[in-house]
């Protein structure tokens, strides 16, 4: 049976929000991934209701037919209304789709809490863990909604290409019984609503895992950026990106998520993605560091949101708790938040003590050209 065969399985009208099908869809933040997943939903023949913060922003929308700012290059389909109400955003969704940012996810699904009816299903594409209480975003949605379940999608995705009909795949994880009553799970349910002849999501069981995965993915995605700034080559961004998939597994693991999940498209599709492309925020912050600007006169001195930024500081504080050591993230924190050189830093990672690749095989040996690093870095990074 294919994700798309359960067609009748869902009562389309009546019965529980938690086992109908998904008809009327709710997207929370009109940024370019909420864009994108609306419109998606759109074409996938949902009815579709966009919510922006602003009045302004959502009224512009209403008249452009698609967001000018954000994702100009697709248009709206029909079914797609955009709002800044959110009780008219929510108000008889069969499921929402939350894409705001990371820090403010909280805030926003308290906001829901007074519209949204018990038993309908969110969906986070939001990534990343909470400043200050080391909580991932599934774990924020349940405590302000835990009358409603909660889903993660992610994946390799930039919002132009997949709003346009570029072939995109994604997961979509959630709780459940994945065997004789998958259909009434979550992620199905959501997989069924939102694939498209050109969007094709994938179903998991492992939130946490998916999770993770779209948590660690732009802080390394920073480091990979760095590298490249400072015009190392592809040797250097292939090699942060192998270790930082091995990042995702060490903290997946001890939370209770599965390694094999990180090696998917949650995992090392998206970073392997969001490491390769300044069309990602996360890399082009860490190239224009690399290559000697300073933090306040990155993308031109505009305010603009980098959710690696914020995670180097959240993730790793999580690793932290949980005994887990994670080099590559300690090193991006370090350079963004602690004031620490670039060039000593990369040295430092470089020149820790070498170790065996298999998990199971657990070495630790000095490195033997580790008084040499320092020297080597600085100078190639003049």
């Amino acid at each position: 049976m294919s994700a798309f065969d359960f067609g009748g399985a869902f009562p389309s009208e009546g019965g529980a929000p938690e086992t109908r099908r998904i008809e009327t869809v709710a997207v929370v933040g009109a940024g370019a991934w909420g864009t994108a997943l609306a419109v998606i939903a759109a074409q996938a023949g949902r009815t579709v209701r966009l919510h922006a913060r602003r009045e302004d922003h959502a009224a512009a929308l209403r008249r452009d037919r698609r967001n000018a700012r954000h994702l100009p290059e697709a248009p709206f389909p029909d079914a797609l209304l955009p709002t800044s109400d959110l009780r008219e955003a929510v108000e008889g969704a069969d499921a929402v789709l939350l894409v705001v940012p990371s820090d403010a996810v909280r805030e926003t699904a308290r906001a829901l809490a007074t519209h949204l009816a018990p038993g309908v299903p969110v969906c986070l594409a939001a990534k990343g863990v909470e400043v200050g209480t080391d909580k991932l975003m599934s774990r924020v949605v349940a405590e302000e909604l835990p009358a409603n379940p909660v889903a993660a999608l992610s994946g390799p995705n930039f919002a132009g290409e997949a709003a346009t009909g570029h072939p995109t795949a994604a997961t979509i994880a959630s709780a459940g019984d994945f065997g004789a009553a998958a259909e009434a799970t979550v992620a199905v349910r959501l997989a069924v609503a939102l694939g498209t002849e050109s969007f094709r999501p994938y179903v998991s069981d492992d939130l946490v895992g998916v999770e993770i995965g779209g948590a660690l993915k732009n802080v390394i995605a920073i480091a990979c950026g760095i590298a490249v700034g400072a015009g190392f080559g592809e040797n250097t961004r292939a090699a942060l990106i192998t270790r930082g998939l091995d990042e995702m597994k060490r903290l997946a693991e001890p939370l209770g998520g599965r390694r094999e999940t990180v090696t998917g498209l949650a995992g090392i599709g998206d970073l392997a993605l969001t490491c390769s492309s300044p069309t990602s925020r996360n890399m082009r912050l860490g190239l224009e560091l690399g290559q000697g600007r300073r933090r306040a006169d990155c993308f031109d001195g505009r305010p603009v949101v980098v959710e690696g930024e914020r995670n180097a500081l959240s993730v790793t504080d999580l690793a932290r708790a949980q005994g887990v050591h994670l080099p590559i993230c300690e090193s991006v924190r370090a350079i963004l938040h602690e004031g620490a050189s670039i060039s000593e830093t990369f040295a430092a990672l470089w020149a820790r003590p070498l170790e065996g690749e298999p998990k199971a095989l657990s070495l630790s040996l000095a490195h033997p050209a580790a008084d040499k690093a320092a020297g080597h870095f600085k100078e190639r990074m003049r």
